[in-house]
């Protein structure tokens, strides 16, 4: 009989599981929630900008906000610092993936050096990064530069 009591109470903690189980399942994928990474970085600076998917702002960060010396504002060090900074109050807000949009100085060949050290700062703060793309604008033809007609002479 005490067996047969043990057996009974073990088929009976068994099924809890299996239906909590279910219900994490349901829970994670209510909470997740997916936001909208902007990482501007020039030679002088980085910028990350978190929104939500409508375009509202959680959290905008730039190189000067992490450090005082203007020189160090484009560094990929202070970059990690600035999408980390940024990274904790999306969290905290439930933001837990993410599309990158990064972009470099117009007519500029790349971005400058904190562009892909933000990228990867917040993959490495445990967001799920859904798709990278580079919005860097593109001029096409636009106003005659200046120089003259022959061009600047050096």
């Amino acid at each position: 009989m005490a067996e047969e009591e043990v057996k009974q109470a073990e088929e009976i903690k068994e099924e809890p599981k299996a239906e909590e189980k279910q219900e994490e399942k349901k829970e994670k994928q209510k909470t997740e929630r997916t936001g909208i990474v902007y990482v501007y970085s020039t030679s002088n600076n980085t910028i990350v900008h978190i929104t939500d998917l409508s375009g509202n702002t959680l959290s905008r960060v730039s190189g000067g906000m992490i450090t005082k010396h203007s020189r160090l504002k484009s560094s990929p060090t202070i970059a990690m610092f600035v999408a980390k900074k940024a990274a904790e109050r999306a969290k905290d807000l439930g933001i837990t993936s993410l599309y990158v949009r990064i972009r470099g100085k117009t007519n500029a060949t790349g971005f400058g050096a904190g562009g892909h050290a933000a990228v990867k700062s917040l993959d490495k703060e445990g967001f799920r990064i859904i798709n990278i793309l580079d919005t860097t604008r593109v001029p096409r033809g636009g106003p005659k530069r200046k120089g003259g007609k022959r061009g600047r002479r050096v």
